[in-house]
């Protein structure tokens, strides 16, 4: 992009910022959102800016751009989970003492470099096998195998060393 172009976005952008501000948040109600959409919004429209400008009618489509957007938000996982006004009580306890820590480091250090980015992102940090699928850049049947040979693995060395987890 040179710089008559570049002069040409900032205008173009500057111009409407206000007004895609509040759109968004009459889309999402919420204006710390709204502000992260009117960013997605703009760096999409600087990174296409030659065939926006290019368009008989930049405003639509950077509309459907900014709707885009947000629809893209509401479908993240994160989405879904509802606050709650109680936390439940955690279903495990960690452990107490050094050596139980000591151990389970151990073992962890005995999986595959994936294997234990698996179970920790999956059991240690609560992940969905989407999100942890997501975070690693694999496949959800892929977390499922790979959770399944590490905890085996962990089971057997657990038993191995004589203390069964």
């Amino acid at each position: 992009m040179d710089s008559s172009e570049e002069d040409e976005f900032r205008a173009f952008v500057s111009v409407r910022m206000e007004r895609w501000r509040r759109a968004a948040y009459l889309l999402c109600h919420d204006w710390h959102l709204a502000d992260d959409l009117v960013g997605t919004v703009v760096g999409k429209l600087f990174l296409h800016w030659r065939r926006v400008s290019a368009t008989d009618n930049p405003d639509a489509y950077a509309q459907r751009v900014l709707t885009n957007a947000w629809i893209d938000e509401r479908r993240r996982p994160w989405q879904r989970e509802l606050p709650a006004d109680v936390l439940p009580e955690p279903s495990w306890t960690p452990p107490d003492s050094t050596g139980d820590r000591e151990q389970l480091i151990r073992l962890l250090a005995r999986l595959g470099r994936r294997q234990r980015a698996v179970v920790v992102l999956r059991f240690y940090f609560d992940h969905s096998i989407e999100e942890t699928a997501e975070m690693l850049g694999i496949s959800t049947g892929t977390v499922k195998s790979q959770s399944a040979r590490a905890l085996e693995m962990l089971r057997t060395l657990s038993y191995a060393t004589g203390r069964p987890q």
